[in-house]
């Protein structure tokens, strides 16, 4: 009998120890398992921490781009105003060969000086600028063009409402020995700060020109009035 119960004794100590282990083991699996779950939150938030400051990012860039658009825009209106390419504030667009009625005529004051007068006729919708030299060759009779020098003077502000004129002149000395070995046919004529050329008839009657057409000058435009 007393064998019998220490027996009994043992096996509820072993059952105990058993149960304890279990109950030990069960809970270091749950710790477990909740720190895999607080790893994978964790992680979960992070990647989503990672999104924002991404997007956060980007709208940066979307801001430091439009920033850079407006710079440029800002850029380009400082140079069409530099450029006279606005009419507010005074300033006003150079005048478009194909708004300008060009033509020329022999204006010599004697027949030992030689004058072409170029007249430019604004027949645009708007004000503009004529102001400076207008770029001149001369063509002649055996197909060739010559550019013509610029002669000593300081262009003057020359503005065109619609309907005004401008003008400026090719200066030269007259031949009259019958032997100058020029034969004009046209005026090749770009209008200042411009690149688009007119031609024009040599104006009948002009006089000879002396030497060549290097000893031609053209002076800068003003207005007529």
């Amino acid at each position: 009998m007393k064998y019998t119960r220490l027996s009994a004794l043992a096996a509820l100590g072993v059952a105990a120890t058993l149960s304890l282990t279990a109950c030990g083991n069960g809970g270091s699996g749950k710790d477990s398992s909740s720190s895999v779950s607080s790893s994978s939150s964790s992680s979960s938030s992070s990647s989503d921490g990672s999104s924002k400051s991404e997007g956060g990012s980007g709208s940066g860039g979307s801001e430091a781009s439009n920033a850079k658009s407006s710079s440029g825009e800002d850029t380009e209106a400082r140079v069409g105003a530099a450029n006279g390419a606005t009419e507010t504030g005074g300033q006003v667009k150079f005048c478009k060969t194909e708004d300008l009625a060009i033509d020329a005529r022999d204006a010599a004051p004697d027949e030992v000086s030689g004058r072409i007068d170029i007249t430019m006729i604004n027949r645009g919708s708007t004000t503009c600028s004529a102001t400076g030299f207008a770029g001149v060759d001369i063509k002649d009779a055996d197909n060739t063009s010559n550019p013509i020098e610029r002669g000593q003077a300081q262009p003057r502000i020359t503005t065109l409402k619609p309907g005004d004129a401008a003008v400026f002149n090719l200066a030269y000395d007259i031949d009259n020995s019958g032997d100058s070995l020029s034969d004009p046919t046209n005026i090749e004529v770009t209008p200042p700060n411009e690149t688009h050329t007119v031609s024009l008839n040599w104006p009948a009657g002009a006089g000879e020109i002396k030497g060549a057409y290097t000893d031609v000058e053209v002076y800068p435009t003003h207005t007529t009035e």
